[in-house]
Order: C-alpha cells, then sequence, then structure tokens
C-alpha cells in the first residue's frame, strides 16, 4: 500500500529518482525546454513536495507549486522506474489535487513535454480531467517541446 508522506527531498532515494528524472527530461527534450527543478528549486516556501513509498522503497514523487491567484502548478512528478504503472502516479496526483483544493487554489497547471515518451503522463493526466491549454506562468508558448494542461478545481 502507498503511503504519501510530506517532504524527503533529504532521502538518498528521493535524491535518485530526481535525478533520474531531470536525465529523463533531458534525454527526450532539448535543455532549454526542460523545465524540471533541483533540490533547490524544490526547497522554497512556495513549493510543498511529497514522496511515495511502499515500505521502504520509494515509489514516486510529486510537488505543487503556489502560482498565485488562486492558481497553482503541478512540478516534479515521477513514478520510479519499477513501479511504473502500478497507481503510483495516480496516488500522487490525487493526493496533491487534493493538497491544491484544501489550499484553495481555483485552477491547477502543469507543464509537460510532447512526444511519444510523454505519452503515459498524458493520459494519466486527461483521466484526472486535465485538457491542453495555452503557456503560463512563464513559460515560452512557442516552444514544440512543451505541452500544457489545466484543469479547474
Amino acid at each position: 500500500m502507498i503511503q504519501i508522506r510530506e517532504g524527503g527531498l533529504d532521502d538518498r532515494q528521493v535524491v535518485e529518482l530526481l535525478r533520474l528524472h531531470a536525465q529523463g527530461m533531458l534525454a527526450s527534450s532539448p535543455a532549454e525546454s526542460c523545465h524540471f527543478l533541483d533540490l533547490s528549486g524544490l526547497r522554497t516556501p512556495d513549493i510543498q513536495f511529497w514522496s511515495a513509498w511502499d515500505g521502504e522503497e520509494l515509489a514516486g514523487i510529486g510537488a505543487l507549486k503556489q502560482l498565485g491567484g488562486g492558481e497553482g502548478e503541478i512540478k516534479s512528478m515521477r513514478t520510479a522506474p519499477g513501479r511504473l504503472r502500478s497507481g503510483t502516479g495516480a496516488a500522487l496526483l490525487s493526493h496533491i489535487l487534493g493538497a491544491a483544493r484544501a489550499a484553495g487554489l481555483k485552477r491547477l497547471s502543469l507543464e509537460t513535454g510532447s512526444g511519444e515518451a510523454f505519452e503515459p503522463a498524458i493520459a494519466l493526466y486527461r483521466k484526472f480531467g486535465f485538457t491542453d491549454c495555452g503557456a503560463f506562468g512563464g513559460y515560452p508558448a512557442d516552444d514544440p517541446f512543451s505541452r500544457f494542461m489545466s484543469r479547474v478545481l
């Protein structure tokens, strides 16, 4: 059973999954089109970070960034390689949606990549009611490697 805990940025398994996340993004998109956060970027006051665990094994990570004006952004969603299609991503996404609602946010958006490597994530976001939208939060609107999705809460 997955247990979602706030924090975890000091855990070596979390640090390693964040490293894999960065590598995966850079392998699928040019560096200037990759908008992942490093450890210092995830430690800012406007971000809540969660790690999902199955016992002592890290199953996934995810974060919520406050954008202001009742809006938030999903950041750093990643399922551990051995946990793909196990329900971890859905559990984390559900948790983040609940946290966003509890924080009084009215809209939740995300930026992800485009192309085949990102299709499983896009399918998950669609399942949770996210639809395509325009660029937000300072992202370039003309980047063919970025895809933007949003939903009202």
